[in-house]
């Protein structure tokens, strides 16, 4: 047989060493026992993957390996460079090894095949080798050496084999009687790892299943097995491989340190390393005084090498290590985490992670206009909760909303940055706590200055285009934003705006020669008042330019078209606003300012004395009974030209807030229409309205369109004063009037009411020199009667009859200074009667019934004719219905009674 390797001389040799000493042989036993049941176990295919790789790529060829079996006998074929002298040699000493690189650095890995089996067979086509425990023993009993305790070592008497290996393959070893049941499973589960770890091989068949390799790109590398697939990056002692699933690298929980096949060294580390470590001969441990630290070089180079949204995933968190080995490198590779440039900021750019800072909750929007102020924050995309412990884990500047607010004090930005700025920031203010670490955030104001804190700031509801306003934190229109609102800042109108006592105190402290601050005032208040409500009057004292060039307050000014401007008087006080100004600021926001257009108001919620500077304001509100809740007047209407006035009821009239003020009937500005405004020489209190009948015919009524609508300012319906009262007696004294009889009557009966009633002292009254008499006719007072009898009603001539009502009729005889029928009448009933009652008179009863009255109740004298003869102011006889006698009895006639057939 031929013997390539001179394996005669070999076994000679060694049959020879363990001659001259026994103990030899014992170790040697030992020591094959040992690997095969410490180091090596369950190692075999991962041992003749290495020894395959290295065959590999000693030849310069892709590694391809089979394993198959045929019967009980184990086949592991491999390509590669075929087996040589020096690896002969290698296989037979358990303490050598012919590799000078590669994986395998010991021979003794080949032990793991004594693991299944004691005949092993190596074939290869440079020549093969056979190994046998059967022919090892015999050799020993020749010798007349004993089988030490530990068995036979196998490994050590090799024999020539003439067998090639199987075709396409340049190695074949081959595993005699091996319990095959689950060997390939088991292998088939290593498969993939060996073709992470060995690079010089590209495929592994087990069975009928082939796993093949394949690695694509630069840098970032794509390693796929099958439908697995990892991305590996090298650096200059390792490769990281993470697997990734759907284009989503996943964390790796768990592994073993691989230098490069798997070791017992475990790590948490979240990648796969498989590094240039010096191991033990077994390659279960790393060899003490091995050069970890430097399997950490390049780390963060692979994290920046990774999609930015997936690095955090590659930095170790916390936690207990779970070997010595996995205590240094975790230590290592967070140190190069830390120091390496791979974070994402908000520019585009890669931060080193220890000068990087991260807003939690940052936004895409946020980022973006942070970039520029704070390129050293990270991006959004990492600025979530699950990239938290990565980024503490690496040092990374945490800071919250009120680091923000503090860190934007001094930015210099426009307006409109900031008010994108709160828009950004309102989704991360989720709570009150969130608010109130944003209460330091600047705001910039109308005026060009930049506050603290948006809790003095103001915003503008509906205000634009205002410019400064020098009173009042109002904030920037283009920085307006709904978060400055949740902040604390205060919405306001133009309205409350103009209404603030800041602007009064600064309206009086104004210095009008000071033009640039006059200037800039104006423009403000103006700017606002052209979308105002009703202001305060105090806004008026702001100083416009009038019609010669001088500074007056808006409210001594008139627009110079305004209707109230040819209703006053020659030297009123009331200036012309300058053109200028008008086409500058439009007459809307300088009649909201109170430059005059129609008569102006005063308003006054609660007011607490006549202090409104109105004419004859102390006497109105001597009149009230009780002070008014609210005060609404018109002004200046002193002011008006006597010839004019048919002209300022129209105006007054045409304007709602001035309709509304001549309306009310007991305010100030209807008092003083009736007791001041004149019209054709009369008080306007003096006509009456056309559609009431009142005092007809003694008063005229106003001969105005809009004469109606202004009743509250004309006559009233009742004698409500002195001067009305007196009024109304001197129109029934007046020859030219022609009131009716019911006008008449209903005049005096008012008249006493007043007095009665104590709204009019008689004292405030003077007599009459004539009286009107029901008929209409005018007498003297010592010939008129006041009717204060019922029963004198028929007695009396209307030609000197005056009647109110019974109950007033002293009353008005006092103030007529006439005489009262019961005062100047004497009567005697004439004949006798026939005494009865009320309830006993059936005509009686028909009459109340008829006229609506209650039945009286009591006596009655009833008359077939009644004939009262009277004496004093009228005399003779007269015939009555009716008649109370000075005793109280009631005398009537029959004739009560209705006629037949009614």
């Amino acid at each position: 047989m031929r013997d390539p390797y001179d394996t005669e001389a070999l076994r000679a040799s060694t049959l020879s060493a363990w001659t001259d000493s026994p103990t030899r042989l014992r170790e040697d036993a030992a020591t094959e026992a040992d690997l095969v049941r410490g180091g090596y176990r369950d190692r075999l295919l991962t041992e003749l993957a290495q020894n395959a790789a290295d065959a590999a790529a000693r030849a310069g060829v892709a590694g391809r390996m089979r394993v198959w079996v045929s019967g009980r006998d184990l086949h592991v074929a491999n390509t590669g460079a075929p087996l040589d002298l020096g690896g002969v040699h290698a296989l037979t000493a358990l303490r050598v090894s012919a590799k000078t690189s590669g994986v395998g650095r010991f021979g003794v890995g080949f032990t793991a095949v004594r693991s299944v089996s004691e005949e092993i067979e190596f074939r290869s086509t440079a020549g093969g080798v056979h190994f046998s425990g059967a022919r090892t023993r015999s050799v020993l009993t020749d010798a007349g050496l004993d089988v030490p305790d530990a068995g036979v070592p196998v490994l050590r008497l090799v024999w020539p084999a003439e067998e090639p290996p199987a075709v396409g393959f340049s190695s074949e070893i081959i595993l005699r009687d091996v319990e095959v049941p689950g060997l390939l499973d088991a292998m088939r589960a290593e498969a993939i790892d060996l073709l992470l770890e060995l690079e010089s091989l590209v495929s592994i068949e087990i069975g009928e299943d082939r796993f093949e390799r394949t690695i694509e790109g630069e840098g970032l590398e794509t390693v796929k097995v099958g439908d697995l697939e990892w991305w590996q990056f090298r650096t200059a002692h390792a490769r990281w491989l993470v697997p990734v699933s759907d284009g989503v690298p996943t964390v790796v929980t768990s592994d073993v340190l691989r230098a490069p096949t798997r070791s017992d060294e475990e790590l948490s580390l979240p990648v796969l390393v498989v590094a240039d470590v010096q191991m033990q001969p077994d390659r279960r441990r790393v060899l003490p005084g091995a050069h970890l630290e430097r399997v950490a070089g390049g780390y963060g180079e692979m994290i920046a090498s990774f999609p930015a949204r997936f690095r955090t995933r590659l930095v170790p968190v916390p936690g207990f290590p779970r070997s010595e080995v996995d205590g240094i490198l975790r230590e290592q590779v967070l140190r190069e985490s830390v120091s390496a440039r791979w974070l994402p900021s908000v520019t585009g750019e890669n931060l080193i992670p220890s000068r990087a800072m991260v807003l939690p909750g940052l936004t895409d929007e946020l980022g973006e206009l942070l970039a520029d102020v704070f390129p050293d924050l990270v991006r959004a995309a990492l600025s979530g909760p699950r990239h938290t412990g990565a980024l503490a884990a690496v040092d990374v500047h945490r800071i919250g909303l009120a680091g923000l607010a503090e860190m934007l004090t001094g930015i210099d930005r426009e307006p409109r940055w900031w008010g994108r700025l709160y828009d950004a920031l309102t989704p991360l203010v989720t709570d009150g706590v969130a608010a109130e670490e944003l209460a330091a955030l600047p705001v910039p104001l109308s005026d060009g200055r930049t506050i603290t804190g948006p809790r003095t700031a103001v915003l503008g509801a509906g205000v634009s285009g205002v410019g400064s306003v020098q009173w009042a934190r109002l904030v920037h229109p283009d920085a307006v934003s709904p978060l400055l609102s949740r902040l604390g800042a205060v919405e306001a109108t133009a309205t409350d705006l103009l209404s603030d006592t800041a602007l009064e105190a600064l309206l009086e402290d104004l210095d009008w020669d000071d033009s640039d601050a006059v200037g800039d005032t104006v423009t403000s208040v103006l700017a606002l008042a052209a979308s105002a409500g009703e202001l305060p009057s105090w806004i008026g004292s702001l100083p416009l330019e009038d019609s010669d060039g001088e500074l007056r307050a808006a409210d001594e000014l008139l627009l110079p078209d305004a209707p109230l401007a040819g209703l006053l008087v020659e030297d009123s006080p009331f200036g012309l606003v300058a053109d200028s100004v008008v086409a500058h600021y439009g007459p809307a926001a300088l009649r909201a300012v109170g430059v005059g257009w129609g008569f102006g108001t005063v308003t006054d919620d609660l007011p607490t004395g006549p202090d409104h500077d109105l004419d004859e304001e102390d006497s109105w509100w001597a009149s009230l009974a009780e002070d008014p809740a609210v005060l609404t007047a018109v002004r200046d209407l002193d002011l008006v030209d006597e010839q004019r006035w048919p002209d300022a009821l129209t105006q007054l009239m045409s304007d709602p807030a001035t309709r509304a003020a001549v309306q009310a009937r007991d305010g100030y500005t209807a008092w003083w229409l009736r007791t001041h405004a004149r019209i054709d020489g009369e008080r306007l209190g003096s006509y009456r309205a056309p559609s009431d009948f009142t005092f007809a015919g003694l008063l005229d009524p106003l001969d105005h369109p809009n004469a109606d609508d202004v009743a509250a300012a004309l006559a009233p319906g009742s004698c409500d004063s002195a001067w009305f009262t007196g009024l109304v007696l001197s129109r029934l004294a007046d020859p030219s009037r022609s009131p009716t009889p019911a006008v008449i009557t209903r005049a005096h009966r008012l008249v006493a009411d007043a007095v009665t009633s104590g709204r009019v002292e008689l004292d405030e009254l003077d007599a009459p020199t004539k009286v009107r008499a029901v008929s209409g006719r005018l007498v003297d007072p010592p010939d008129a009667i006041v009717l204060d009898r019922p029963w004198c009603v028929a007695a009396v001539p209307a030609d000197i009859a005056i009647l109110s009502s019974m109950d007033t009729a002293s009353s008005l005889a006092s103030i007529l200074d006439v005489r009262t029928a019961s005062e100047s009448i004497d009567a005697e009933v004439v004949g006798m009667g026939r005494v009865s009652s009320w309830d006993r008179e059936p005509g009686a009863v028909l009459a109340c019934a008829e006229m609506g009255v209650e039945l009286p109740v009591g006596q009655v004298v009833v008359h077939r004719e009644l004939v009262v003869r009277l004496s004093g102011a009228v005399e003779g006889e007269h015939h009555l219905a009716w008649w109370v006698a000075v005793d109280g009895t009631t005398h009537c006639a029959q004739s009560w009674e209705r006629p037949r057939g009614r």
